[in-house]
């Protein structure tokens, strides 16, 4: 076992960061925390590392107690959302610095520190300053920092938020092809669900300081189990109840389950375009029904004459996939 979190809360005062919080994560596996800002996950993380201590419960790293013990007894690796490089230092010098308060001899220092810039993909950069790095390789050189003591486990606290669209793009699949070599043990904190979604085996979706649901990406994203991980996961659509069966509840329709007909058919209700916006190949079409709510369907261009349609113009929605909570 990677790490195995068993009943554990903390609180800071009155407020319940984490509330009796059980979860294993496997050996060699990368889990995703995913949740809004305030549901804990960082907290979460920080206990693991051992930045903050909980108030019951009990944690274990590669099978061994770490509940009492400091951060550096843990072995575990730390990569903060800010780089937290020091900028006096080459890029050579931070990632070797944990080596040297562990007293390795210069020479094996030496030898892993270019065996992680190969790894990093920052050949010839070792001898710059941190000044002179992008935030994308910035970034790199502190995970590069963090692996170099071979830790049990990998922490990283949304080491990407403070990137461009773009660089975050490139580094978490590259982050995913760096894991694949590695296989350390790996837990990241995000609120970027495509970030979850790309990199992760697993994801835990956090709420109020609880875990909602555990699953893989496709899991979590096509069974959700509860109405928030359905609407915090992707857009969805709140319907009135649609299934007859039920006496009460809310259905919800993904957009990309919408289907638009320009006549009433089966199972369908009529829906006022207001506006329709070209995403490429996509379509997303925002709607008003009969309750006054709006809704938006997604579909291909070829799904429906697209040239014809006006704002103002009834159509007739169609779920083809119904979820009733």
């Amino acid at each position: 076992m990677g790490i195995r979190i068993a009943n554990v809360s903390k609180h800071f005062g009155s407020f319940q960061a984490i509330d009796n919080v059980t979860l294993d994560v496997d050996s060699g596996s990368l889990v995703a925390l995913l949740g809004p800002s305030g549901c804990g996950k960082s907290t979460l993380l920080r206990l693991v590392a051992g930045l903050e201590q909980p108030n019951q419960g009990r944690i274990w790293i590669s099978g061994t107690e770490a509940t009492g013990r400091t951060v550096q007894e843990r072995e575990v690796g730390f990569v903060f959302q800010h780089f937290a490089l020091f900028k006096h230092r080459t890029v050579r010098e931070n990632i070797g610095f944990g080596l040297e308060l562990r007293h390795w001899k210069p020479e094996k220092i030496r030898w892993r520190v270019e065996e992680l810039l190969n790894l990093v993909q920052l050949q010839g950069y070792g001898s710059r300053y941190p000044s002179q790095l992008s935030g994308g390789q910035r970034q790199r050189v502190s995970l590069a920092r963090a692996l170099a003591v071979q830790p049990k486990v990998l922490l990283l606290d949304e080491p990407f938020s403070a990137l461009d669209a773009k660089v975050r793009k490139e580094l978490r699949s590259w982050l995913r092809n760096l894991h694949e070599e590695t296989r350390v043990t790996t837990v990241i904190v995000t609120h970027d669900q495509e970030e979850a979604f790309e990199v992760a085996d697993r994801i835990v979706v956090l709420n109020e300081g609880r875990i909602e649901q555990i699953g893989s990406p496709s899991e979590i994203y096509d069974n959700p189990t509860t109405p928030f991980v359905l609407n915090f996961v992707g857009e969805v659509n709140r319907l009135p109840n649609l299934d007859p069966t039920l006496q009460a509840g809310d259905s919800y329709v993904r957009p990309h389950d919408l289907e638009l007909l320009d006549r009433p058919g089966p199972d369908s209700f009529p829906a006022v375009l207001k506006r329709l916006t070209h995403l490429g190949r996509d379509l997303y079409a925002e709607l008003q029904i009969d309750n006054g709510e709006k809704i938006i369907a997604q579909l291909s261009r070829d799904a429906i004459d697209f040239k014809q349609l006006q704002p103002g113009v009834t159509l007739h929605a169609r779920p083809k996939l119904v979820r009733t909570f």
